[in-house]
């Protein structure tokens, strides 16, 4: 069981830092088919497993939401850069297969967005809940029962 930090807490991470959300359009009318579009258990989960057994490649963790989608936390742009477009680990491979099965047929969809965040520009909160989000890929630290989400990110602004 996973142990749940009592209270407000909140995430440090040094440094810029890249937040990649990425997520899937299925099919509703033939989930399986879109499964196999998307790689089946060689998509995104044999991805993620590899990252982890691999943290050298720059991604600091992630959190599955559903089936369809996932929050990614990357040391920098060109971290996931370089992932995305090596031949020797799996993203290629698997977006090319993605592109020859589907195509432009609109069966399933795949999407991305990045976020560049720089050094101190976040802010995050958690209320009685395990390590999370940014919390879980960088430190959990305590939050003063009197600060605000302005006053958070006003003071991590100033240093």
């Amino acid at each position: 069981m996973v142990e749940v930090n009592q209270g407000r807490r909140g995430a440090d991470i040094e440094g810029d830092f890249v937040v990649f959300l990425i997520g899937a359009r299925p099919e509703k009318r033939h989930p399986i088919r879109s499964l196999r579009d998307l790689g089946g258990m060689r998509g995104m989960p044999s991805m993620l497993k590899y990252l982890t057994e691999h943290p050298e490649k720059g991604l600091l963790g992630y959190e599955t939401y559903g089936l369809t989608m996932n929050v990614q936390y990357w040391r920098s742009f060109e971290d996931l850069e370089r992932f995305a477009r090596d031949d020797s680990d799996p993203h290629l491979r698997a977006w090319r297969n993605y592109w020859k099965r589907v195509g432009r047929d609109a069966r399933s969809g795949i999407w991305h967005e990045t976020f560049l965040v720089r050094a101190g520009e976040y802010e995050a909160v958690y209320g009685n809940m395990p390590p999370h989000g940014l919390a879980k890929a960088s430190r959990v630290v305590p939050i003063g029962s009197d600060s605000s989400a302005r006053g958070r990110l006003r003071r991590i602004a100033r240093g």
